[in-house]
């Protein structure tokens, strides 16, 4: 089976059109598909149009958020939702084009685990492109994950990557980095992008701060995930290092001060170096402490609670069937 998540965020005028696109691929292709609408959050109707279509199609489940909790958080419920052994994301704005599914899943039938869709001709305003551009070359630089396009939604996967990547935040679009991190195969295909029909875009201004911080934050995932004491503790090595040497030049100063007749006895306590020194040393005690800590949560504290709160679903059978969509989460995420 092939599952579908699409996360919904005020896209109603768009829904039932993006639907109909995945049935003809479905029954062109003779695929085996579910589809699953996340709605988060929205407050145009979007969900009445996600329940009316879950009645009509046996195929089409849907989930709703009491409120909007962010991208991420929409696909992980998707994620914990599917039945398929693969998943397609997607949009729903419709600039995704469901006819590239065949290409995607061929794709990944060469031997990748991620498929990442590239938007290599955008139909979007300058102000998105350009950012995106320079988002796309630092994430390559820092990650060693060379993609031409990481905040493309259109990707597809093998449902057991989700075993071992979670997201939370804002971490959606790095879903490859996080992947390739744990040893999975990632490769790339050039994408038909839409100029959009209907609504609005999402994304503002804040999208670029964010996604710079997100980014530093991959990075210390992936790089010291594991093993934070690794930079927290270099630093604090290197603290140690400098307010050591700044010491020890003070007392050799103050020494070499006292061996000449002609020089005034020399103070270190009025001297502006040594309370740097002091403050170098003090930091370098702060980050060995904290990387012990960090050591200590990572090796004993897990999380297994989701970030966001369900209000309804739609299409699912009944509750034990949702509620063994999440124990089968929770245990996919708690395993080593």
């Amino acid at each position: 089976m092939l599952s579908i998540v699409i996360p919904v965020f005020n896209e109603a005028e768009s829904l039932v059109e993006l639907h109909q696109e995945i049935d003809e691929v479905a029954r062109d292709e003779n695929y085996d598909v579910e589809v699953i609408f996340v709605d988060d959050g929205s407050r145009d109707g979007s969900w009445s149009v996600v329940e009316q279509m879950a009645a009509s199609d046996a195929r089409v489940r849907g989930v709703r958020f009491r409120r909007n909790f962010g991208k991420a958080a929409a696909l992980d419920a998707g994620f914990g939702a599917a039945r398929g052994d693969l998943v397609m994301t997607l949009d729903a704005d419709l600039q995704d084009d469901p006819h590239e599914i065949p290409r995607f899943l061929a794709k990944l039938n060469e031997g990748f685990d991620v498929v990442s869709g590239w938007k290599q001709v955008r139909h979007d305003p300058w102000h998105k492109v350009g950012p995106s551009r320079v988002f796309n070359w630092l994430v390559g630089r820092l990650t060693g994950v060379k993609l031409h396009d990481h905040n493309c939604g259109f990707k597809c996967y093998r449902r057991e990557i989700f075993s071992e990547v979670r997201l939370y935040g804002e971490l959606h679009r790095f879903v490859p980095v996080l992947a390739h991190a744990r040893g999975w195969r990632v490769g790339e295909l050039v994408v038909n992008h839409r100029p959009r029909k209907h609504g609005q875009s999402k994304y503002g201004v804040k999208r670029i701060v964010k996604g710079f911080l997100d980014l530093l934050t991959v990075h210390f995932l992936t790089g010291f995930g594991q093993r934070p004491q690794h930079l927290l503790g270099a630093v604090g090595l290197l603290c140690f290092l400098l307010g050591g040497v700044a010491i020890v030049c003070l007392l050799a100063y103050r020494v070499l001060s006292w061996s000449i007749a002609a020089w005034e006895p020399w103070h270190m306590h009025t001297s502006p170096w040594f309370y740097i020194s002091i403050t170098s040393l003090l930091l370098g005690a702060q980050f060995m402490s904290i990387g012990f800590l960090a050591e200590l949560i990572t090796a004993y504290l897990g999380r297994d609670t989701h970030a966001y709160s369900i209000q309804e679903r739609a299409g699912f059978q009944d509750e034990e069937e949702a509620a063994s969509g999440r124990r089968g989460n929770r245990a996919d995420s708690a395993s080593p």
